[in-house]
């Protein structure tokens, strides 16, 4: 009984097994469908040694013998910093030619507080536009903006000015330039243009004929010292000269201070000459001037009328009594034996 049971059991799986053809048909997904074929895929293979290229058995006695290969640095040695990209040149300096003025770049300025600059410049001479120079003695530090109104200053301005005294410039006098303090050298006062590099004091202008044009000499003629403080106070944000305080009496301070809304400084009073001293001697006679007529005499001139001029009476001898009188007022006198 046992051993048919087993095998009716046996024949109806069979039968069950027939329904269903593959195992996914139990959820009714089909048959699995057949995989496309895998094709290999390619690998891209390195390019060729170049021929100039070391051969690999010099790379080989390279690392037995213990350097390092040229290309690797070394890995007890630190890498080197990377130098500091070149610092382009601004529109200033490549305005500023050799053309105009001798004025090579210096580095930047770092200074305690705001004191420096950069697109500093030395400028040691100007070019005027007939190639003649104009020597800046001592070398003026300056921003390049500076040096460049400075430039053409002196070749627009000046120059005409020294053509209408019968010369033309050869010299600028600097008083200063740049140099790290405080206005008017007081201490605790506020940064001066000076130490920014954005000033400079000039005490005159000197010319090729030899003669020098003091900008606050009052021997100098006012219309000449005029016609540059006209030019000064067009062309710079600060004039200060005498007038403005007595720091500035002796030479004028030029600069380019950026102020708010373009407001301008110019306080340079221009003073009239000194009035001549009379001299404490008279003038020498010069020897080719005529002969002094000598006036005549009075007792001359009437003898010269044909009369005889009375003479004065003789004085009368006094009496004895007032010689005698004389001696008694005399004190007596011993003589010496």
């Amino acid at each position: 009984m046992v051993t048919a049971a087993a095998g009716l059991l046996l024949i109806a799986e069979r039968a069950e097994a027939r329904k269903y053809p593959a195992p996914l048909d139990i959820f009714n997904l089909g048959a699995p469908k057949p995989r496309a074929t895998v094709r290999a895929a390619r690998i891209p293979l390195p390019k060729p040694r170049p021929e100039e290229a070391p051969k690999a058995s010099d790379e080989g006695a390279a690392q037995a013998d213990g350097k390092p290969s040229p290309d690797k640095p070394s890995a007890d040695k630190p890498a080197e910093a990377a130098p500091p990209p070149e610092k382009q040149a601004s529109a200033c300096r490549l305005a500023l030619t050799e053309e105009i003025a001798i004025a090579p770049s210096i580095p930047d300025i770092r200074g305690p507080g705001a004191c420096g600059g950069e697109d500093l410049v030395r400028l040691e001479a100007i070019v005027l536009p007939d190639k003649r120079k104009v020597t800046v003695k001592p070398a003026a530090i300056l921003r390049c903006t500076m040096a460049s109104a400075l430039a053409d200053w002196v070749r627009k301005d000046m120059t005409p000015l020294a053509t209408s005294l019968g010369s033309a410039v050869s010299e600028l006098d600097n008083f200063d330039s740049f140099e790290c303090r405080g206005r008017n050298r007081v201490a605790g006062a506020m940064l001066s243009e000076h130490g920014k590099a954005n000033a400079i004091d000039i005490r005159a202008v000197k010319l090729a004929n030899g003669q020098s044009i003091g900008l606050t000499d009052r021997t100098t003629s006012r219309e000449v010292r005029e016609r540059v403080l006209h030019s000064v106070c067009t062309r710079f944000s600060t004039v200060l000269g005498p007038g403005s305080d007595w720091y500035h009496e002796d030479h004028i301070h030029l600069d380019l201070a950026q102020r708010r809304n373009d407001y301008r400084i110019c306080q340079w009073n221009v003073w009239d000459p000194l009035p001549q001293v009379a001299p404490l001697l008279p003038a020498e006679r010069p020897e080719e001037a005529p002969p002094r007529e000598v006036a005549a005499k009075p007792e001359a001139k009437e003898g010269a009328d044909g009369g005889e001029t009375e003479k004065p009476a003789a004085p009368t001898d006094k009496p004895a009594a007032d010689g005698n009188k004389a001696r008694s007022h005399q004190p007596a006198t011993k003589k010496r034996r």
